[in-house]
């Protein structure tokens, strides 16, 4: 399982014009499932979502989405579990099928949520347009 966290002000995520989800401070989260991702990959990755601690205070980054109560945008994105060791196209075969990369996606929003973090979502398999307002740098890449 892979994961582009990004620390925003604002995200919002339309389909077709039509808006899907929309977020003021907190994190935008681009998921990627892999084959043989699992429930204990699931478990750590909404755990490490919800207390990764991204946000100043004091001059140091003390506080996550947890301690301040912030939103978290997850978004699916299977292009993170591509693999380009074959040439200049990506090779997504390291991606999990439809099915099992939608499950687990759920999972990981639904943990977040018992976690306690406000989580809206993406609408899975569909071509998204994101606008979001970076507050960075603050970006991290996750792999589990």
């Amino acid at each position: 399982m892979r994961a582009v966290i990004q620390r925003v002000r604002h995200a919002r995520l339309t389909v077709d014009d039509q808006l899907v989800s929309e977020i003021d401070s907190g994190l935008m989260v681009m998921l990627g499932v892999m084959r043989g991702d699992d429930m204990d990959k699931v478990h750590r990755m909404a755990k490490k979502i919800a207390t990764i601690r991204l946000f100043r205070r004091d001059g140091k980054l003390n506080d996550s989405v947890l301690d301040l109560g912030y939103s978290v945008m997850l978004i699916s994105n299977f292009t993170l579990c591509s693999s380009d060791n074959s040439g200049a196209r990506p090779d997504f075969s390291p991606s999990a099928d439809r099915e099992t990369a939608y499950a687990l996606y759920i999972k990981v929003a639904e943990e977040l949520r018992a976690l306690g973090v406000n989580t809206v979502l993406g609408r899975f398999g569909e071509n998204m347009q994101i606008d979001c307002h970076l507050d960075g740098p603050g970006t991290i890449f996750k792999e589990i």
